[in-house]
């Protein structure tokens, strides 16, 4: 497959912080790339360098194999996680406006079909829910028919409605061809919508592939969950894993009726036991330690 974006051995050093310590990746034509850290990995400073945004102490970053120039801030769009919008415009002007700046157009009607906006084109900018402003900002990143587009934490604050709306779009941009780069705090979101991640922790990719292929290669066993409020007994010898922020215990095994039998001995019933298959939140924290939000 062609390679649309590739970055090699970024770093960014600051006084006193190694933000990026040597990142490579590259990403294939018409997937949706994720990139994921907690807090303080490193990863927005590494999609700012991509971007252009912010300029790297030292890499490089190749489009369609060729460093990163004129032709790649014409094809590729942004959605920041904030963006200014100009007050006491309507949505079309908004739309107008941005396609101005651009020599390479896309069918406006189209974007505005796509990104639901057919309804809103009259309302002020001001005037926009949470979930109409993101659409906005989405088409507002398509105006020039781009064929990378960066998503830096679209869905941050939207409602789970809002948020599922937003992963339609995007899947159908992803289907028109157009490679996606999306950042996110969101694991349910990334394990949808991405077909290859990489996880950054201390400024480093710490591993990448697909979300399953990552799962498969880390867990062979399901996880028990239960409340922590159910536990009576000593659960040490099952080396548990309580979070006290979700008030619940879950243990890791690949014998589902032995492990069942040790807690129904050390709890005051199994009524309210889950079991499940590990999801990426498991392996986040597993690798990095870290809450996403942390």
């Amino acid at each position: 497959m062609t390679t649309a974006l590739e970055a090699r051995n970024l770093r960014k050093q600051y006084p006193d912080t190694l933000a990026v310590d040597g990142v490579s990746f590259d990403v294939e034509e018409g997937i949706c790339f994720g990139l994921l850290g907690p807090n303080g990995a490193g990863k927005t400073t590494t999609v700012e360098i991509i971007e252009g945004v912010t300029p790297a102490t030292s890499g490089q970053v190749f489009y369609y194999g060729e460093p990163a120039g004129a032709r790649f801030r014409e094809e590729a769009g942004i959605q920041f996680q904030n963006t200014a919008l100009q007050d006491y415009l309507s949505v079309v002007e908004t739309l107008q406006m941005f396609q101005s700046l651009y020599e390479r157009k896309a069918d406006l009607p189209q974007i505005i079909e796509d990104c639901s906006l057919g309804e809103l084109l009259d309302r002020d900018n001001r005037k926009l829910s949470g979930g109409q402003r993101q659409r906005l900002l989405l088409a507002v990143a398509l105006v020039n028919n781009p064929k990378l587009v960066f998503l830096d934490e679209p869905t941050t604050g939207l409602d789970p409605q809002a948020r599922r709306n937003f992963w339609s779009l995007v899947d159908r941009i992803r289907g028109n061809g157009t490679t996606v780069i999306l950042t996110t705090h969101y694991m349910d979101e990334a394990e949808i919508l991405c077909d290859e991640i990489a996880i950054m922790d201390a400024g480093k990719i710490i591993t990448r592939g697909s979300p399953s292929e990552l799962l498969q290669a880390q867990y062979k066993n399901v996880i028990i969950e239960l409340p922590l409020a159910d536990v009576t007994g000593d659960l040490s010898s099952v080396d548990p894993k309580i979070s006290e922020t979700r008030q619940v215990v879950e243990v890791a095994t690949d014998d589902v009726n032995a492990m069942l039998q040790t807690l129904a001995n050390n709890t005051s019933g199994l009524n309210r036991v889950k079991i499940r298959q590990p999801n990426l939140e498991d392996l986040f924290l597993d690798l990095t330690g870290h809450s996403l939000r942390a």
